[in-house]
């Protein structure tokens, strides 16, 4: 077979399975998940070879069908040039950390960045920060920068700056083309809970020339939103969906600044030069107040995902046609705080994680010995097509504690 390299070039006298040609071999071992590979290098010398990023990352996604890569989610808990990001497997409830991102001596508490994957790569784009270069200080000023972590190499790349710096905006990849859609956005830190700038500008990345394309901008200024990819090539029929967000804010009592959420949704024709339509509101006045956190199903197959949106302990389903949230069903155990619940998707399943005490899932224990208090992580997990729940808990190896409302999050297949 022509697929594997490992015998030919890197070890000709190094075996992977005894008894078995190494053909054979790496087709066997090319199934074992991402998740085991650090583990395993340790167990002789040619598979410290084999599983090394550079042999493996490259020779999975060739010979592995994208529903049998690994489905992990990658998680910043804080500014990654100063903490280091993670991937989790939620399958195998393994961690494995990443090399932070190159820091920056200028700016600090980078937050409200978008997260997304293409193939084997990481994109960390924009956000907002502090900059000591800037005056006054203590305000916070939006991101151009974009990086790039190649899992393959184990090593970041300082990619082309977007061309207005922006945070907290809707994103979404482009993979077959290699592009990357990013629109709206603003100044907003996490340290504040209002004011900050909007913008309404669009661009788009262009992965293979490095390069930023401007865009038609959004009908209005919006910061805030969640941006997915609505159809495939193969049809002719492309969006890009944005929804939610804020973009106005008044004043209660001439003093506190609030914010007006958008209940509507915008869609840009990706094939008619990029013009945008408006579909109208989500919602009628008081049903609620915004947006909850939006997750995307991607269906494979047919291009039109799935979109839930998880509002306090709540989930919904989203109907195109009607342009309505409808009730799919409740987390069975409601988190004690709302803003801090975790909420992805993997393996065309919904996750619904909190953080919680040690001492709370010991409930039916009785001890007279004092309980120290850890740190889990709790993972409720609902398939939408079986419509059942299951669950699992799994310890973080964070040195700090982690924080849904200003962890970044995204998921990628390895």
């Amino acid at each position: 077979m022509s697929h594997c390299s490992f015998s030919r070039e890197e070890s000709p006298n190094l075996t992977l399975i005894p008894g078995l040609p190494n053909d054979l071999s790496v087709l066997i071992l090319a199934f074992i998940p991402y998740s085991y590979h650090t583990r395993l290098k340790s167990t002789c010398k040619s598979w410290k070879i084999f599983f090394s990023p550079q042999t493996l990352i490259s020779l999975r996604q060739r010979l592995l069908p994208t529903t049998r890569l690994s489905h992990l989610l990658c998680i910043f808990p804080q500014d990654p040039s100063i903490a280091s990001p993670y991937l989790f497997d939620p399958r195998n409830l393994a961690w494995c950390p990443l090399p932070p991102m190159p820091c920056n001596p200028y700016v600090y508490s980078l937050c409200n960045f978008a997260s997304i994957s293409i193939g084997p790569h990481l994109y960390v784009l924009g956000g907002s920060v502090f900059d000591t270069r800037s005056f006054p200080m203590d305000r916070p000023s939006s991101s151009s920068s974009a990086f790039r972590f190649n899992f393959a190499t184990s090593s970041w790349d300082r990619l082309s700056s977007m061309l207005s710096p922006r945070g907290s905006f809707a994103c979404a990849a482009v993979p077959d083309s290699g592009r990357i859609l990013v629109a709206g956005g603003g100044s907003r830190h996490t340290m504040f809970g209002a004011a900050g700038s909007r913008m309404s500008s669009v661009e788009m990345y262009d992965i293979g020339k490095d390069e930023w394309i401007p865009l038609d901008g959004l009908p209005r200024f919006r910061a805030g939103c969640v941006g997915f990819l609505v159809g495939n090539r193969e049809e002719g029929r492309r969006e890009f969906w944005v929804m939610g967000g804020y973009g106005e804010s008044r004043t209660v009592s001439g003093v506190f600044p609030v914010d007006e959420y958008y209940r509507d949704t915008v869609v840009m024709e990706m094939k008619d030069g990029g013009k945008w339509r408006e579909l109208g509101d989500m919602w009628d006045e008081g049903e609620r107040r915004r947006l909850g956190k939006i997750v995307v199903v991607d269906d494979l197959g047919w291009g039109v995902p799935d979109i839930f949106m998880l509002d306090g302990s709540d989930i919904f389903r989203y109907d195109m046609d009607s342009n309505c949230w409808w009730k799919e069903t409740s987390v069975p155990r409601k988190a004690h705080d709302d803003s801090s619940v975790g909420f992805v998707a993997l393996e065309g399943e919904l996750h619904v994680m909190t953080i919680v005490n040690s001492i709370d899932l010991m409930e039916t224990r009785r001890s007279r010995l004092p309980h120290k208090k850890t740190a889990s992580l709790l993972m409720q997990v609902y398939h939408p097509r079986k419509k059942t729940w299951r669950s699992s808990i799994s310890k973080p190896p964070l040195p700090h504690s982690l924080d849904f409302k200003t962890a970044v999050m995204c998921t990628i297949r390895l």
